[in-house]
């Protein structure tokens, strides 16, 4: 029954408002050290989750994407990007290199102590320690059915006979150097047409690093995700957007409809999974908020 107010109306039950209370108090009675450890169990379920399945912290160990990327930059890498559309060239991508490439030189060394070990591991369940031996970051470059070479009369790469000025390299290699295999001293090499379900990625500094010049090209299929922001140290917090002289690439491209330039591949069902859920809350909210209106509209004043 409803209590009835003096002024007209109704009231909620007295009876529910002493149970609400009653819950509340039985909330205010759970101490701080209670609640704390299980705050802590959900936040760490919650960072593994993310960090297998959305997105990933990276340590930059070495210097082959500098001046982009310093070594000791942790950068966010996004995991699901790819279940949805296909890499873009200007991309900077993570992943795990074949097993043919060498794994390159961390330019800070390893700490082996227990502890180091330790916070390392809990690190990696987290997803904010240092990326493993056969884990590289890289640019794309190329894309199947892509003719790469390097160089023109001006020194640079080409991609399908278009020369490509890179504003974002970092101490290029010597243009004179002879192509030697194994070795990514020299800035020639032969024109490769890449596979199909491959790609050709290169470093920002392109004196250093060891790409695919010399470890050759790179399974699509490898890639972790897309780094697409620098969020540690908080004075180098910058986006790693697509550089503008590649958008320019890709907009010739799709003119031109080149051999080199594949269609866009139909969003993945797995990224349709990922945002089911919170479809149907929003739908299931909206849902009860509309009875409980059309309810309150029903109850007498």
């Amino acid at each position: 029954m409803l209590d009835v107010n003096p002024m007209g109306g109704y009231q909620q039950p007295t009876g529910g408002r002493r149970r609400r209370r009653s819950v509340a108090a039985r909330r205010k009675e759970m101490p701080l050290w209670q609640e704390l450890p299980l705050l802590l169990v959900v936040a760490f379920c919650l960072a593994v989750l993310i960090r297998t399945f959305l997105v990933q912290a990276f340590f930059i160990p070495s210097g082959s994407m500098e001046e982009t990327l310093l070594v000791g930059d942790r950068v966010l890498v996004n995991k699901v990007v790819y279940d949805m559309r296909d890499p873009l060239r200007g991309e900077v991508v993570v992943f795990r290199g074949p097993s043919t490439w060498e794994a390159e030189t961390p330019t800070e060394p390893l700490d082996n102590s227990f502890s180091a070990k330790f916070g390392r591991t809990i690190g990696d369940l987290v997803g904010v320690s240092r990326p493993g031996e056969r884990d590289f970051i890289k640019r794309v470059i190329g894309l199947p059915g892509d003719r790469v070479a390097c160089c023109d009369a001006q020194g640079r790469i080409t991609v399908n006979d278009i020369g490509i000025d890179e504003p974002y390299i970092f101490e290029n290699s010597d243009p004179d150097a002879p192509p030697a295999p194994g070795e990514c001293r020299s800035r020639q090499f032969a024109e490769v047409t890449i596979s199909p379900g491959n790609m050709w990625v290169m470093g920002d500094h392109r004196l250093v690093s060891q790409d695919s010049r010399c470890q050759g090209e790179v399974p699509i299929d490898n890639i972790i995700g897309r780094a697409f922001v620098i969020v540690w140290p908080s004075d180098r917090f910058d986006g790693l957007s697509v550089p503008p002289v590649w958008q320019e690439f890709a907009a010739q491209q799709n003119a031109a409809s080149l051999p080199g330039d594949t269609p866009r591949s139909a969003p993945s069902p797995i990224g349709a999974v990922l945002t089911m859920p919170f479809l149907l809350t929003s739908a299931i909210s909206a849902r009860s908020g509309l009875t409980r209106w059309n309810r309150r509209r029903r109850l007498p004043s």
